[in-house]
């Protein structure tokens, strides 16, 4: 079955960085977009970023220079390299197959999340 797992969450002051990881299994990873959501305390989620089949990458424009997303096929994972880091960004940080409208979907595959917390 689909199965997404993030890791690399935790806590960093304002200013700091972090690196997030979503390792993928049971389906053909390199032929699906793939999308980072975040959702912080009392919000609907939000659309982060997605890198497509090709590697092409969008964001939103509150992470736009800030965040990096890529992808290693081979390792079936995707990664969000997030820099300078705000306390707005403090969120649980989700990867989802697909992309933002896959994401939202209810019938969409979404990992368990990874809390990140921006606060010093």
């Amino acid at each position: 079955q689909v199965q997404l797992v993030e890791s690399g969450g935790g806590l960093v002051q304002p200013g700091g960085s972090l690196r997030l990881s979503c390792e993928a299994s049971g389906f053909f990873f390199s032929a699906y977009y793939m999308t980072w959501v975040r959702q912080a305390p009392g919000k609907g989620p939000e659309w982060v970023s997605t890198i497509s089949v090709a590697g092409t990458t969008t964001y939103a424009d509150s992470v736009k220079g800030r965040f990096t997303i890529s992808r290693d096929n081979t390792k079936r994972t995707i990664y969000l390299e997030m820099n300078s880091l705000k306390p707005e960004d403090t969120a649980l940080y989700y990867c989802a197959r697909g992309d933002w409208d896959d994401a939202r979907s209810a019938s969409g595959y979404r990992g368990q999340g990874t809390q990140v917390t921006v606060s010093s």
